[in-house]
């Protein structure tokens, strides 16, 4: 009988333990700064020193992230927007020096976001892959943020008016640092692949370029229309 008491008791322990670690997981990507109401971050990836990925016909990542993360932040500043831009200039974001490392530029990025607290942040980046037959835009979420699951979920769809032929989904990560260290809903947008001729010819043309800029910012008007229904908009 006392075996059979430990052994519940051991049950009841395991399961206690293993709710208080989802809850601190979740608690981990729940804001934990008050949000100001109708601002966004953009954090156009990479810039300088880091290149991001090199594609067919030597097309540079940093290059059409900074160029989409500016289209986005005009038309986003025209629906009243507040915009941060986390690098305007082709540049690492590691001090006057211009001299660092990845970690030191991610970190500040972080900081960006997390000091200014906006109601939502938004990564651009252009993916690669080792198939060049892979192609089409994607968005990911930090695995324990269901706020961030819901903003990839609808910006994903806005991408998809882009590109019919595209079938890919918002994913979920548990690994990215952005993803992992911002305390406000963070999403990475990936624009296409680099690795892939048509998306890389795409991305490098303006017109499209624009397309992908509206859609973005069209996916971000309804992120923070959902969440100011909700009430979940903080502060302006």
């Amino acid at each position: 009988m006392k075996k059979k008491i430990e052994f519940v008791v051991l049950i009841c322990l395991i399961a206690a333990l293993a709710l208080l670690n989802k809850n601190l997981e979740t608690y981990v990507s729940s804001p934990k700064v008050t949000i100001r109401a109708n601002t966004v971050v953009l954090d156009a990836g990479h810039g300088g020193g880091d290149p991001g990925k090199v594609g067919v016909g030597d097309v540079v990542e940093k290059e059409i992230n900074l160029e989409i993360a500016k289209k986005v932040e005009k038309l986003l500043k025209k629906e009243k927007i507040k915009v941060i831009m986390t690098r305007e200039e082709d540049a690492m974001l590691t001090g006057d020096s211009g001299t660092g490392t990845k970690a030191v530029d991610m970190k500040e990025r972080v900081r960006i976001i997390n000091k200014e607290a906006p109601q939502l942040a938004v990564s651009i980046h252009q993916n690669s892959y080792q198939d060049a037959v892979v192609h089409g835009a994607q968005v990911f979420y930090y695995s324990n943020s269901p706020e961030g699951e819901s903003a990839a979920k609808v910006m994903q769809e806005a991408l998809l008016s882009v590109d019919a032929d595209n079938t890919r989904q918002a994913k979920a990560n548990d690994t990215y640092y952005l993803l992992k260290r911002t305390e406000v809903p963070t999403i990475i947008v990936e624009c296409g692949f680099l690795s892939n001729p048509e998306d890389a010819m795409n991305l490098c043309d303006e017109e499209y370029q624009d397309k992908v800029s509206e859609a973005i910012c069209k996916g971000i008007l309804e992120i923070i229309h959902k969440d100011n229904l909700k009430g979940n908009s903080g502060t302006s």
